[in-house]
This record gives structure tokens, C-alpha cells and sequence, in this order.
């Protein structure tokens, strides 16, 4: 077996074996990375409700706000890692970061929602570099399966907490000035981070056999991208719309070519052989549904707390940490359940309390503004996702041969993101339309003067229940408000019911799928590799 750095395992060093050159800097370098990264893709969610106020979206452009990073991340995960094998690993997170710089400084300057959109697909796509980057140059540094656990753990770890901290840094510094100066000061970071990587971190490549696949890259990208287009549009357009049916008929178009691609290809970007493999098929379809489920989750309380009862960015931060927390509080317990206990097991466990977690939030109240509700189920969605984030990879890992792992670990990471990028596209289509039908159901029955109701309809037909939800008071169509806030809270509380079931799915997956199959693979190993996903 070859390990990253070039070794074959019989030949990897002893735990007191001296560290490779470089490793210091290239660990400090991938840390802050992620760090930065994270940042990046988790800082909207404090502010969604500031933006919609400011830049005056309604809920499928606050939708893509969110989207548009992911997207970017999962369309071209694969390519960077290719790049970064043949042009160099720190080269790679260098550009990363910044872009991340660029995205940022483009976002902190919008006019308008569609400038934001552009920022925060150049910050996915400075991420979507920086993630394979930093941890593929982590990994070629590291000399034994313990000091490479020990590495990924510490790199799992920031990745987290940059996840815990955005939405605390959008608050802090939304409440002091503007939203506009929480992407001025990840500008900071991303440079920062740039110069630490150039300065301390070592260059590694591994060019050897790798090339681009470009007809996938180009039928994958233009196929998820439409596909995701016809699902945020739907809601608002209809879903009889042209442009959506024809966003959702060339989707499907392009993804069918990607398939007969990937099967002809001679060097492809996802090896579908892999499913072959009943265990990696299941643990990949577990990832995408489980973690659809979590981010919806995200999302969906973002909007809750924002854009429907707009309550400050800060308070919208709390829940954050009980959602994103766990993950990094947990690493070294979850190191240790994975060394002992099914890494598929804890996949069923981490997936039932999500969907457990995700069920309470269904029942939420929508008139009460406090955050006591959300305790309790925030931290069961927490504590199931730092279950799953790292068991998912190890069991993938666990199911196939030592020479296909590269390529498991790369995939799973890319499904897992696909889920993360399918959240908030599933979660905002099933609560605007949800909340759409029951706006228009309940407001005639609402005893509005006529003028008051036809105003509502028509700003409702405009930006939806979201857009009449935001009007300021004595505003034409505002006595409509707490109509919308019902159909508002009636829509997000169904979204966090799908979330529920499709965590429950993921659960029940996991656990009848597994029966009958045993690991290949050490669970040490597993757990090596697995924590390398943490992203959300």
C-alpha cells in the first residue's frame, strides 16, 4: 500500500520515527486554510434577514446567497484536486485563498443581490480549491497512520470551528456597523492566510497518471447547475414555468451524458465502478440524504430566526453554536468511537438523532421569538452530525480495496458536499411553496379592506409571503403581516419535518443496507481519512 508521501507502508516510520520537513508549517498552513474556507461558506447564515432588508431579496435569491457556494465547491472538487496534484498542493491553496479574498471584497461591496451571488461563488470556488489542497498537502507530509490521524484531527478540528465562529463574526459585526464589514474582515483572514501558506507550508505533487477529465468536468457542472436552477426557481416561477422545465430537462440531459462519459473515460473524475460495492453504495447515498438533512436543518433556522422573525444577527448566531459546536468539541471522543465501535453504527446513531432533533423543530412556534426552543434540538442535530460527518468517510474506506481509497475518500467527500449543497435547494423550494399555497389560502379569509388585499397579493406575487412579511408597517399590503408569518412558519416547520424524514432515511439506510457486511479495513484507518470531511 502507498501511502501520501510517496512510502509504502512497510516502509513508513515509527511513531518515534523524526517528522518530516515542513510538517509544522505545511499543519499550521492547512489549518488556518480550512479555517478560512469555513469562515467563508458558513457566514451568510447570520445574515440572511440583514440582507434581505438591505438588498430587498425574497426567498429564492436568499436560496442562492447560500447555494451558490456549494455549487461551486462540488462542480469543480474534483478538477482542483487533480490541479493541485499536477501544478503543486500550497500553489493550490494559495489561489484558494485568494479567491476567497476576491469573493469576499466583491460581496462586501454588492449594490445587489446578484453581485452577492457572484461573491459567494468565488469564495466556493477559492474553497473548493482550498479544502482537497490543504488536506492532500497535510496528508504528503505526514509519516505513519498515527501522526497522519493526529494531523487530519487537528485540520477536522479548525474546519469546525470555523464553522461554529462564522455566524458569530457576521453577528458581532452586523450589530456594530454592517453585514458588509463581516466579508472585509474574511478578506483579512484569506490574505492572511495566503502569505502564512506561502510562507511556512511545503510544496508537494503527484502528477504521475493524473489528468483532467474534461468533457466530465463540463457535463457534470452544466447538469447539477440546471438541475439545482429548476429546484430554487420552481417555488417562484411555478414549476410548469419554460425556463424550469427546461432548466430541469437539460439538467437531466447533461448528468445522463456525464455517466456515459464517466464510463468511457479513461482517467475519470468519479470512478462508478465504486458502486459495485454495496457498502460504499449505501454509506454514498447515507451522505448525500444525511447531510441534505443537516444543512436544511441550518438553513432552514437561519431563515426562521432572519428573513421570518427578524431578530438580530447575533441572537440568529446562538443556534449556530449548538449546531455547528458539537463537531469540533467532539473530535477526540468520536477518534475513539471509531476505534472501537461500527463506524456504520454510528452513522445510524449520529442519523436518528438528527432526525429527532430535526422533528422538534418542526413544532417550534413561530410568534415566539425566544431561543429556548431551539436547546434541545439543535444540540441532538449537533451531536448526530459530529457522529456522521467523520463515519461516513470511514466506512467508505472500510469497504473497498487499498488502491481504490483515494478515489472513495475523494468521492464520498464530493457526495457529502452535493448534500450540503442540496439542503438549502430542497429545504427553501418545500417551505416558500408550502408558504406560497398557504399565504394565498388563508388571505381572503384574513378580513383585509380591499385595497389592503390587493396590495398584499400583489407584493406577495412580486417576492412571495417572505417579501409581504418584510413590509414596514402602514407600507400597502402590510396588514397582510402576520398572515404571512403563519404561512412563513407553516412552510419552514414542513421543511424541518423533509429534514427529519430524510435524516430518518439516512438512518434506516445505514442500518438495514450494512447487514451481513464486515470491514475490510482497520478502523484506525477510517478514521485517518474520515475526519477529513467536516464541512458543512
Amino acid at each position: 500500500m502507498t501511502l501520501d508521501n510517496g512510502t509504502t507502508a512497510s516502509q513508513a516510520p515509527t511513531a518515534g520515527a523524526a517528522r518530516t520537513p515542513g510538517y509544522a508549517g505545511t499543519l499550521a498552513a492547512a489549518c488556518g486554510a480550512v479555517f478560512v474556507a469555513q469562515v467563508a461558506n458558513a457566514l451568510p447564515a447570520s445574515l440572511n434577514g440583514l440582507l434581505q432588508q438591505d438588498l430587498g431579496t425574497h426567498g429564492s435569491q436568499l436560496t442562492w446567497v447560500t447555494a451558490a457556494f456549494m455549487i461551486a465547491v462540488v462542480c469543480f472538487e474534483f478538477s482542483f484536486g487533480v490541479l493541485g496534484d499536477l501544478l503543486g498542493r500550497r500553489r493550490l491553496v494559495v489561489a484558494g485563498t485568494i479567491l476567497v479574498a476576491a469573493g469576499s471584497a466583491v460581496a462586501a461591496l454588492a449594490p445587489t443581490v446578484q453581485v452577492l451571488w457572484a461573491g459567494t461563488a468565488l469564495n466556493g470556488l477559492g474553497a473548493g480549491a482550498m479544502f482537497p489542497g490543504s488536506l492532500t498537502a497535510l496528508t504528503s507530509v505526514t509519516r505513519g497512520a498515527r501522526e497522519r490521524a493526529h494531523a487530519v484531527a487537528l485540520w477536522s478540528g479548525c474546519l469546525s470551528a470555523g464553522a461554529a465562529v462564522s455566524p458569530v463574526l457576521g453577528g458581532v459585526f452586523a450589530g456594530v456597523g454592517s453585514w458588509r464589514g463581516s466579508f472585509w474582515v474574511l478578506v483579512a483572514l484569506a490574505l492572511a492566510s495566503a502569505a502564512l501558506t506561502r510562507a511556512v507550508a511545503a510544496e508537494s505533487r503527484a502528477p504521475q497518471g493524473r489528468r483532467f477529465d474534461v468533457p466530465g468536468q463540463i457535463t457534470f457542472a452544466a447538469g447539477l447547475v440546471l438541475a439545482l436552477y429548476g429546484a430554487v426557481q420552481g417555488p417562484e416561477s411555478g414549476w410548469t414555468a419554460l425556463p424550469v422545465v427546461l432548466a430541469f430537462a437539460l439538467g437531466g440531459c447533461f448528468l445522463a451524458g456525464f455517466v456515459l462519459v464517466e464510463l468511457r473515460a479513461g482517467s475519470p473524475i468519479l470512478d462508478l465502478r465504486l458502486f459495485r460495492n454495496r457498502a460504499f453504495t449505501v454509506s454514498s447515498a447515507a451522505a448525500v440524504i444525511g447531510m441534505l438533512a443537516f444543512l436544511g436543518a441550518c438553513f432552514s433556522t437561519s431563515m426562521w430566526l432572519g428573513p421570518v422573525q427578524h431578530q438580530a444577527p447575533l441572537r440568529v448566531a446562538v443556534p449556530f453554536l449548538l449546531l455547528q459546536g458539537p463537531a469540533f468539541l467532539l473530535i477526540p471522543a468520536v477518534s475513539r468511537l471509531l476505534h472501537h465501535v461500527a463506524a456504520s453504527s454510528l452513522l445510524t446513531f449520529g442519523f436518528a438523532l438528527t432526525a429527532v432533533g430535526c422533528a422538534l423543530c418542526s413544532r417550534l412556534d413561530v410568534h415566539d421569538p425566544g431561543l429556548g426552543g431551539f436547546v434541545a434540538p439543535d444540540l441532538l442535530i449537533g451531536v448526530g452530525f459530529a457522529l456522521t460527518v467523520s463515519s461516513v468517510t470511514a466506512v467508505a474506506l472500510d469497504s473497498v480495496p487499498g488502491h481504490l481509497a483515494g478515489m472513495a475518500s475523494a468521492t464520498t467527500n464530493m457526495l457529502r458536499d452535493l448534500g450540503f449543497a442540496l439542503g438549502p435547494v430542497v429545504v427553501g423550494a418545500v417551505a416558500l411553496s408550502t408558504a406560497g399555497s398557504a399565504f394565498a389560502r388563508h388571505l381572503s379569509g384574513a378580513g383585509l379592506p380591499p385595497g389592503q388585499l390587493a396590495a398584499a397579493r400583489e407584493v406577495a406575487a412580486a417576492g412571495g409571503a417572505v417579501a409581504v412579511d418584510s413590509l414596514p408597517a402602514g407600507a400597502p399590503g402590510a396588514a397582510a403581516h402576520d398572515v404571512a408569518l403563519r404561512a412563513l412558519g407553516n412552510g419552514f416547520g414542513t421543511a424541518f419535518l423533509v429534514c427529519a424524514v430524510a435524516a430518518a432515511v439516512a438512518a434506516v439506510l445505514t442500518a438495514v443496507g450494512m447487514l451481513g457486511l464486515h470491514s475490510r479495513r482497520a478502523r484506525s484507518v477510517g478514521f485517518a481519512s474520515g475526519a477529513s470531511g467536516s464541512r458543512s
